[in-house]
């Protein structure tokens, strides 16, 4: 395993975490989850991400159970708040009584007295930002947060949140911006301000949801039992599954095997060649998984592959910088033919 630095913080985070969006709770059964935790434990990885809303709370509760006897500083434990919890109208934003109540919630769910990294699950319009961040910097300097981040905030929503967090006495240290070979819109205005602003990035779906393992080959259904099998989370994946993306996907395996990787690893490989990416957050329905994955750390991918990589995906890839912070809006155009 290799760690970089998060920010302009003190912390070091494996480069590859460990995320449960989709598997605890609700994905796979809970021994299984509790076996990918022991996994990623014992690969190396420290850094374990979760949200509030994941799965109704049962994941949170989840990983709490699953490193429970683990010596607390040797984790990262991350989680996030703002977006819907129930669909009671005051139970989603940033304000400061839903971000308060939220937290100690996560808190208890996790079995734990500190959070290593709280973020903003998307930036909240209704909210006034100084609220927000005032609140943030209250839970800091109680001992509930340890540092604070964001995902998927615009460049502007970053340099503003960041002026604000210094005035009150805390920095934002991270975001989370969805980013793989084929969704790069973070590249061309979210990751040079977040350099500029001491912020690194968090990345998650970097193997877009397992469509970039070459699982899911055009013109057949999704195996039974995968992510794109289950009801719970096949909508979400469904966005990824058009016929000419997943062509372009296939087209991608001599790329991998000319440099001895997988599928996955060649994936993980790329955008953990970003600078400006500290970690990358996998998820896991089998522990056999992470082992697999977890060999892209030692990849080095030199630059014919990558040029090899942008010249088979082509217009696929997404690129759009006005796209940033609502990845979900505007993958239309790769649905064109979902079961293609």
């Amino acid at each position: 395993m290799e760690y970089r630095r998060l920010g302009r913080s003190g912390l070091d985070l494996s480069v590859i975490s460990y995320g449960n969006w989709l598997t605890h709770g609700d994905g796979v059964d809970n021994a299984t989850a509790v076996a990918c935790v022991g996994k990623a434990l014992d690969a190396g990885i420290t850094v374990f991400d979760t949200a509030d809303m994941y799965a109704d709370g049962r994941a949170e509760e989840l990983l709490g159970s699953a490193l429970a006897g683990i010596r607390r500083e040797s984790v990262i434990v991350c989680s996030k708040v703002g977006l819907p919890t129930s669909a009671a109208p005051g139970d989603r934003g940033l304000s400061r009584t839903r971000v308060i109540t939220n937290c100690h919630a996560s808190l208890r769910r996790l079995r734990t007295d500190y959070i290593d990294l709280y973020q903003a699950h998307r930036f909240d319009e209704e909210t006034p930002l100084e609220e927000t961040i005032a609140t943030f910097s209250e839970l800091v300097h109680a001992g509930d947060v340890r540092y604070v981040g964001v995902s998927e905030w615009t460049s502007a929503q970053l340099r503003e949140g960041q002026r604000l967090a210094l005035q009150a006495g805390i920095q934002l240290v991270s975001n989370q911006p969805q980013y793989s070979v084929l969704w790069r819109v973070p590249e061309a205005e979210v990751m040079p301000t977040s350099a500029e602003l001491g912020i690194s990035q968090i990345a998650y779906s970097p193997l877009a949801q397992g469509v970039l393992t070459g699982k899911y080959p055009p013109g057949r259904m999704p195996p039974t039992g995968s992510r794109a099998d289950q009801k719970s989370t096949n909508s979400s994946i469904r966005r990824y599954l058009s016929g000419e993306l997943r062509l372009r996907v296939g087209d991608l395996r001599p790329i991998a095997q000319e440099a001895d990787l997988s599928l996955a690893q060649l994936a993980l490989a790329w955008v953990l060649h970003n600078q400006h990416v500290t970690s990358a957050i996998i998820g896991a329905s089998r522990p056999e998984q992470i082992s697999e994955n977890i060999k892209a750390v030692e990849a080095r991918l030199d630059e014919d592959i990558m040029n090899s990589i942008d010249g088979v995906l082509g217009d696929i890839i997404e690129r759009d910088p006005t796209k940033a912070g609502r990845p979900y809006d505007v993958m239309k155009r790769w649905c064109a033919s979902e079961t293609a």
